[in-house]
C-alpha cells in the first residue's frame, strides 16, 4: 500500500461515485489528447484509459511512477499510457500535440503556481478540469466586490471562462484532507475575447492593487494614475482593488500602456 507523502501534497481520491461524476463531467472522447497531472493511485487514470486511445500522465513521485510502469509497461508498442516523470511545473506542454485537454487532482500546496503555469499554454488547450481546495475554486470564480475576489480571480478570469462544477467532501480521499474540495472547469477564451494586450503590465498593476487590498486605489496605484486620470477613466479612486471588475483593470492597463507609448 502506497503511503501518501506530505511533501507532494498527496490525498488520494477513493470515492467511486465522485470518480464517476468527474469522468462524466470531463466527457473524454477516444481521440482526445488528454494529460493527467498527478495520477496518484490511478483513481481517474483507469476510467480515463477505458475511454481514450492514449493518455499522458505527469508524475513526480518515483514510487508511484514505478507502480504505473509495472501496471502499464512502457516498452510495449501498444501501451496506451505515456508516463512523463518529473515536476508538472517544469513539464513542457508544447512537446505534446495540440489541442490538449488537462485534468488532475492538483497538489493543494502548489495549486496557484500550477494554474498560472498552465495559463501560459492557454492557446494550446481546449479545456482543463481540476480538483482543488474549495476555497481556491471560490476565489477563481468570484465576482468583484465579494470577499473571495482577489488577484487570482482577476489573473485567471481575463483568460478563462471558469465554472465550479462539483463539491467533494474530505471523506472522499485517503488520507482525508482538512479542507473541502471542488472541481472547476477552465476554458481558454478565444484570442479575440482577451481584452488585455500588455499582460506584463496587467500583472504588475493587478498585483500592486491587491498587494494592500484594504487601501484605496488612490494610494495603491498612485505610481500609475493620478486622481484626475482615475476620474477620466470613470473609476472612483476611493474604491479598493476588490471593487474593480476585470474590465476595469483592463481599462486602466490600456490607458497606462497607451500613455507610456506616447511618451
Amino acid at each position: 500500500m502506497h503511503k501518501a507523502k506530505k511533501k507532494f501534497g498527496q490525498n488520494f481520491l477513493v470515492d467511486e461515485n465522485i470518480i464517476a461524476d468527474i469522468i462524466s463531467t470531463i466527457r473524454p472522447e477516444p481521440d482526445d489528447n488528454l494529460v493527467e497531472i498527478g495520477p496518484g493511485l490511478g483513481a481517474l487514470t483507469r476510467p480515463l484509459l477505458k475511454r481514450l486511445k492514449h493518455l499522458h500522465v505527469v508524475e513526480i513521485d518515483r514510487d508511484i511512477i514505478a507502480r504505473l510502469e509495472n501496471d502499464y509497461p512502457q516498452n510495449l508498442p501498444n501501451s496506451k499510457l505515456i508516463i512523463h516523470a518529473g515536476d508538472a511545473l517544469r513539464f513542457d506542454l508544447a512537446t505534446l500535440d495540440a489541442p490538449l485537454r488537462i485534468v488532475g487532482n492538483l497538489p493543494y500546496n502548489i495549486s496557484s503556481p500550477l494554474l498560472f503555469y498552465f495559463a501560459e499554454y492557454a492557446e494550446r488547450i481546449t479545456d482543463m478540469h481540476f480538483m482543488l481546495q474549495n476555497e481556491v475554486v471560490e476565489r477563481m470564480v468570484a465576482d468583484h466586490s465579494t470577499p473571495a475576489y482577489g488577484r487570482l480571480s482577476v489573473m485567471l478570469q481575463y483568460r478563462f471562462y471558469m465554472e465550479k462544477l462539483l463539491d467533494v467532501p474530505p471523506e472522499s480521499f485517503r488520507p482525508a484532507p482538512k479542507v473541502d474540495s471542488a472541481i472547476v472547469r477552465m476554458i481558454p477564451l478565444p484570442a479575440e475575447q482577451i481584452i488585455v494586450k500588455n499582460e506584463k503590465l496587467f500583472s504588475e498593476i493587478v498585483g500592486t492593487a491587491f498587494g494592500q487590498r484594504r487601501k484605496t486605489l488612490r494610494n495603491t496605484l498612485k505610481a500609475f494614475l493620478s486622481e484626475a486620470e482615475f476620474l477620466q477613466l470613470d473609476i472612483n479612486p476611493q474604491l479598493r482593488a476588490e471593487n474593480l471588475s476585470v474590465t476595469d483593470f483592463a481599462k486602466i492597463v490600456a490607458y497606462v500602456d497607451g500613455r507610456t507609448a506616447t511618451v
